[in-house]
């Protein structure tokens, strides 16, 4: 990646932005992480809004937001090992808070597995919960008000 990156950013609506969406997850959670595929793709895809970016063209990162007990919760954010550290996952994440902001929640929450606290600390997120484990990843849950 160059300072000629070019970030694209989509809220799916087309099938083949559905499926290369539905590529990087199972690249990500199903062939890295070992999260089984059935338990990957669940009843909250169609309620959920779905975002793509696509860096230089080609899909790297997904995520969605649905609303949750009176927030939006951020789910599923995922980038291609190969786009790593390049700014993508910040650009998922920025889309997904718009999206909250245009529909009146002032308030994002997500379950982050630990090896990301970091990352979604530098986004202004804040732990909320002890470690727990979904699909025997360790998680926590965190907030951010918008």
């Amino acid at each position: 990646m160059n300072s000629k990156s070019i970030f694209e950013v989509i809220r799916i609506q087309k099938e083949e932005d559905f499926s290369a969406s539905r590529t990087i997850r199972k690249t990500v959670f199903v062939d890295e992480q070992m999260v089984p595929a059935e338990n990957e793709f669940d009843e909250y895809e169609t309620e959920s809004v779905h975002v793509l970016v696509r860096l230089n063209g080609k899909p790297v990162g997904t995520g969605r937001i649905r609303p949750k007990d009176g927030v939006m919760k951020c789910e599923r954010v995922c980038v291609l090992k190969e786009a790593r550290m390049h700014g993508v996952g910040k650009t998922v994440m920025k889309a997904l808070e718009e999206i909250a902001l245009e529909k009146g929640y002032r308030k994002t929450m997500l379950h982050a597995q630990t090896h990301a606290l970091p990352f979604y600390r530098k986004l202004g997120y804040v732990q909320t919960s002890d470690v727990f484990y979904e699909e025997g990843i360790p998680h926590v849950s965190m907030e951010k008000n918008l």
